[in-house]
This record gives structure tokens, C-alpha cells and sequence, in this order.
């Protein structure tokens, strides 16, 4: 290892990384393994590039140095980035897994037990093939989720190192917010939680922000496409900041208008979901028993909504096509493994089908700590209301609801009454004053203990 000390994190970082991965070698006997994620990349020796669909690959023997197959454009990357000392390039008119299988042989791994990553994005069948029919004399075995034993329980450096993405991941959300309004568009609000982003810190995520508006919003990952928002409608944002590659994300919900009955009711389902999985998200509760907390409250609704994916994920270092580390941990049911300590999640209570053609969202990514949880942000969680860009309609007519009620009171009342009435229905919200009988109640189907799986 060449040392250094202007990687993203100390060189002892990458020191402990590289010597925990080889102590999980030697648990499952393997003499090497070819690393060719880019996630897992980054994470051993701070390797990052837009160039990935190439191949790439990091070699870890047992014991000698560490060597890297990598496209000769990007071999300035090791060298500029890394602490590896040895590469291999092969030029764009050469043959990438006859470089990986000559280096085998000439750092002495022929007739080895070499681990590899069969279920690597970027490693596909037919490269994977070719190995298999030219490394003849060593035995190939698979070792997905090697490394990624490693990545799944954050370092104390890490989360500030996601603390710093979390700066970006909030100063976009802030700034989408003060964009919805009745007449711009999903693209003019997309650009502006971008610039805010990047202004404060943070660099390309692997996933640019979601942003929907009305109808659009049941689109399952749907993003701007330049449609114009209209009064009375609420847009849909999802956020993910990044920051070195590290990532954190959150939902939020804008309004135009004032909250209807049924958003308000959906606002506190989510609100009490995040609540309550807070309040027991610590070390040993199982990834099934945090689900089962989330889900049960957001299924008992009576706005006609449905949670209808997991209900969080890990999250940390990414690259496109996601942000997420859902493949390596997510929150669902029957996954009886143990949440511990530096585990990181963005935990998505979010609701499908709000009066049967709205989505909306309230999130939050947290971290694991020895005795519960934090939460990376300080942003409000309530949907903000922007009763100011409500559609225009004649003096006196009431303005229903999908809920059937009209909002806050009625406009056509008073000033005076209409703002007694609008704290009134602040009070019954949790945080503003007071919690309603629906926020005290948790479903009965939530789990009594971290003990049991569902």
C-alpha cells in the first residue's frame, strides 16, 4: 500500500477495510478475490470514475500487494486517487479478461482459489464466461457480498463524511420547496434543488432528484419531463445529496393549498410511522420488526392509500443507476438478520394513492448508534402549505376537498375565524402543539418487541 493522506478518509481507514476483508478470505478459504463493483471499489482503495462501464477490476490476494485491470484512459485515476501501487492497462483495442487472466498468473494466483462477484453489475455473463473458460488451472468461486460485510456498518468517519452529504441533501430539499409554485415547471424546480445541492457542497448523485406534481406523481419513479405545475396541486420530491460518493436522501410534500383532509391525515400516518420507528431503532431490533413498525401504521389509513414497497433501505456509497444500498440490507418482511451500531437507513413511510391519484412522502435517513438512532436532518417534516397558490375560484363558492370538507374552516369565513381555525388544526398535529387521538394510537399489529420477526 502506497500511504497517503489526501484520500476522502485517513490511510488507516483503508488500512482496517483491506485487513477486515482479508480475515473474511480466510474464513471462506480463498487465496484472492477479483473486486469489480464500483461501490466496493471505492470503498477498499477510494477508486471512483464516470468510466465504469468498462471493466474494472481490483485484485486482493491473501497476502501480497493488491493490483488493479483497469482501462489504460483511466489508469491516471488509480495513480491520482489511490494507494494501489500495481496496475495492469489494457488499451481500448485490447482484450480486458485476457489482462485479468495473464496478471492472475503473473502474480503467482494460477492454480488458486480465486473469489469473484457473480452478481457485480459490471462484471456481465459473457466476461464472466471467458474467465471461466481461460483461468483453467485455478478454481473460481463465487464471493458476492464480501466486501460488502464491511460496508453495511458505517465507520464514525463515515457518517461524517454523510453528515456532509446531508448538508446538500437539505439545502436542495429547501430550496425545491420555495420553488413549487402555481406556474412554474417540474424542470425549474428540479434545477433549483440541483444548484442549491451543489452550491453547498455536495457533488453529482447517483440519482438526480425526483420531482412530480399532481397526477404524475403515481408514476413509479417518475422524475421532471417539463410539465407545468397548477394551482391546488402538490408536488412530490425525493432528494438524495451527495458527497464523495456517500449519500443520504429524504422525501418531502409541497401543497398548494391548504391541506385537505385527506393530506392532513396522511401527513400525520407518515409523521407517527418515523416517530414511533425512531423511538426503538437501536441495535438488536431485527430488519422485519422495523418494517412491521412502519408498515402497519401506514396500512391503517383511511385515506386509501398503500405502502407499496419496502419500507427503507441502507443507504451510503453509490453510484449510478441508484443511490441506494437496498441490495445489501432493506427493511422488509421475513429478514430476521439484527440492525447494529453504524448501520445506516433511509426509511421511507411514504404513501401510494392518497384518494386513489396522489403520492405523497416523508422520510428521513438515519444512522445507528450504540444505544438507538439520529436522524442526519433538522428540516420539519410537515407538508408545507402554499394556501396562496390555490386555484382562483368565485367569491362565496366553497371550495371542497377530496375529504368532502372544505379547508381549515372555509375561505369564504372571516380572516380572524379562518386563522383561529387553521390553529386549531395545527394544535392536533404532533410537534405544534398537541397529538390527536389517531397520532397516540399505534395499530395493533405492531410488534410488541425487538425480539420476534413477522
Amino acid at each position: 500500500m502506497r500511504h497517503r493522506d489526501d484520500m476522502t478518509f485517513p490511510f488507516e481507514e483503508y488500512e482496517r477495510r483491506l485487513t477486515e476483508l482479508r480475515g473474511r478470505m480466510a474464513e471462506r478459504q480463498l487465496d484472492a478475490v477479483i473486486i469489480t463493483d464500483p461501490e466496493n471499489l471505492m470503498y477498499l482503495c477510494d477508486y471512483q470514475t464516470t468510466g465504469y462501464s468498462f471493466f474494472q477490476a481490483m485484485v486482493v490476494p491473501i497476502e501480497d500487494p493488491p493490483f488493479m485491470i483497469i482501462r489504460a484512459m483511466e489508469e491516471s485515476n488509480v495513480h491520482e486517487r489511490t494507494w494501489v501501487e500495481h496496475t495492469r492497462p489494457y488499451p481500448d483495442t485490447g482484450d480486458a479478461i485476457q489482462m485479468l487472466v495473464e496478471s492472475l498468473r503473473e502474480f503467482g494466483l494460477s492454480g488458486k482459489r480465486v473469489g469473484y462477484e457473480r452478481n457485480s453489475y459490471f462484471f456481465p455473463a459473457y466476461q464472466q464466461d471467458r474467465i471461466h473458460t481461460t483461468f483453467l488451472r485455478g478454481e473460481l468461486v463465487d464471493c458476492f457480498g464480501i466486501v460488502e460485510e464491511g460496508r453495511v456498518s458505517k465507520s464514525a468517519a463515515e457518517i461524517e463524511i454523510m453528515s456532509r452529504a446531508a448538508a446538500a441533501t437539505e439545502a436542495g430539499m429547501r430550496a425545491g420547496i420555495e420553488a413549487c409554485a402555481a406556474g412554474v415547471t417540474e424542470n425549474e424546480i428540479g434545477a433549483a434543488i440541483s444548484s442549491a445541492m451543489f452550491v453547498a457542497g455536495g457533488e453529482p448523485p447517483a440519482v438526480m432528484p425526483y420531482v412530480t406534481s399532481g397526477p404524475r406523481s403515481m408514476i413509479g419513479h417518475a422524475t421532471w419531463e417539463g410539465r407545468t405545475v397548477r394551482p391546488g396541486e402538490h408536488v412530490f420530491m425525493e432528494v438524495g445529496g451527495c458527497y464523495r460518493r456517500y449519500h443520504t436522501a429524504m422525501m418531502r410534500t409541497v401543497v398548494l393549498d391548504e391541506l385537505s383532509s385527506s393530506m392532513a391525515k396522511a401527513q400525520r400516518r407518515m409523521k407517527l410511522a418515523l416517530r414511533e420507528l425512531r423511538s426503538v431503532l437501536r441495535p438488536g431490533l431485527t430488519v422485519s420488526d422495523a418494517d412491521q413498525i412502519v408498515r402497519s401504521i401506514i396500512v391503517d389509513n383511511d385515506v386509501g392509500a398503500r405502502l407499496v414497497t419496502r419500507s427503507g433501505y441502507s443507504i451510503g456509497i453509490a453510484f449510478p443507476p441508484s443511490w441506494d444500498e437496498g441490495y445489501i440490507i432493506s427493511l422488509k418482511a421475513g429478514d430476521s438478520r439484527v440492525i447494529k451500531k453504524g448501520m445506516t437507513f433511509h426509511v421511507i413511510p411514504w404513501m401510494w394513492g392518497v384518494d386513489g391519484d396522489k403520492t405523497v412522502g416523508t422520510s428521513d435517513t438515519l444512522h445507528i448508534t450504540e444505544d438507538g438512532c439520529e436522524s442526519f436532518f433538522t428540516l420539519d417534516e410537515d407538508f408545507v402549505a402554499k394556501p396562496e397558490h390555490a386555484a382562483d375560484l368565485p367569491r362565496g363558492a366553497e371550495r371542497r376537498r377530496s375529504g368532502g370538507e372544505s379547508g381549515r374552516g372555509g375561505e369564504d369565513r372571516p380572516r380572524g375565524q379562518r386563522e383561529k381555525a387553521a390553529a386549531a388544526e395545527v394544535a392536533s398535529v404532533p410537534g405544534k402543539g398537541g397529538e390527536t387521538e389517531e397520532d397516540r394510537k399505534l395499530p395493533s399489529s405492531a410488534p410488541s418487541s425487538a425480539s420476534g420477526g413477522s
